[in-house]
């Protein structure tokens, strides 16, 4: 599908230049930053585990992969639930292609791939509806994880608890208020400036009702633990590269699902350096020294950011193509 195919109307996927360079210059601080604070632990990485254990970085890379063929499975899932079969090779580029804007608060970035399918009668409400549930079930599956180890995690007790208050009232909120209701009146003439400014959201949260059936929540729930359980199993392999069966599964699994919750909550592009500091700091706590705490944080945001970032672009780039 080229750019110049799209109706009048339909959004380009790329941002304007001046939000591209804030994300990214974000990480150009945030890096120069921990260059400057770690410079002692860093010059004392010894890289010639990670030389000798590549096949263990390889085996974490293939649970990345696992995560997002899994992902794509749960998109494809959702988008026959809003009644529409589209060919796997179109839906996997298209949801893979949001990986390229990753780099974004809350990963809202992820939500260009709706650019794709409104050419095809998908309606944009309908998308976010089910780019919001996705986002949830995700928060689901990483407080799911982090309760593993949470009792020996006392200090990020807290960073759970508000994501548990966050999930069960974004629930109760799309499960019980009249979306639908909010959505007609709205489109409405005569509507009032406050309810034609909440229609475009009650349109979103009414399609984001159709996913919370049982069948499809728990379907989809599943399928999330399996993605994001394999790639923090991912982190277990990577520690296995220092110090073989120093790290537990279950601990490996907190670790990973603690970082990525405070990551989230701070809103920061990928949760940049909030994931990092206290996957860092948990792994230190585990046993690993600093330098090696930070070299393995490194490789995992390597394979499970960047990655994604990555093949995102390449989708992007496969998907311009006529």
């Amino acid at each position: 599908m080229s750019e110049q195919a799209l109706p009048d109307g339909i959004a380009q996927p790329a941002a304007p230049w001046w939000r591209r360079a804030l994300v990214y210059g974000v990480f150009a601080v945030f890096a120069v930053w921990c260059v400057t604070a770690f410079r002692k632990d860093i010059a004392q990485i010894d890289l010639s585990p990670v030389r000798e254990g590549w096949p263990l970085v390889l085996a974490a890379t293939a649970l990345s992969l696992f995560n997002y063929a899994l992902r794509v499975v749960r998109w494809q899932l959702y988008l026959r639930r809003l009644g529409h079969v589209l060919p796997w090779r179109f839906v996997s580029l298209t949801f893979m292609a949001g990986f390229a804007f990753t780099l974004s608060p809350g990963k809202l970035g992820e939500m260009v791939r709706a650019r794709y399918y409104q050419p095809r009668g998908i309606p944009l409400a309908a998308v976010t509806g089910a780019f919001f549930i996705e986002r949830l079930l995700d928060l689901v599956v990483m407080i799911l994880l982090a309760v593993v180890v949470l009792a020996e995690l006392q200090a990020y007790r807290q960073f759970v608890w508000v994501a548990v208050g966050l999930v069960g009232g974004l629930l109760a909120t799309v499960a019980v208020l009249p979306w639908a209701s909010l959505a007609e009146q709205g489109a409405r003439r005569g509507a009032t400036g406050l309810v034609k400014l909440v229609a475009p959201a009650a349109r979103m949260l009414a399609s984001a009702r159709m996913f919370l059936s049982p069948g499809i929540l728990v379907t989809g729930l599943l399928l999330g633990l399996a993605a994001w359980g394999a790639e923090a199993v991912g982190l277990k392999l990577i520690t296995d590269i220092v110090a073989p069966d120093q790290l537990s599964v279950p601990a490996a699994m907190g670790i990973y699902a603690i970082a990525i919750i405070v990551g989230a909550l701070s809103f920061l592009p990928g949760g940049l350096g909030s994931t990092e500091v206290v996957m860092a700091a948990l792994l230190a706590a585990h046993g690993f020294s600093t330098p090696q705490a930070i070299l393995l944080t490194l490789i995992c945001r390597l394979l499970t950011l960047w990655l994604a970032v990555l093949i995102g672009w390449v989708c992007v780039a496969l998907l311009r193509r006529p």
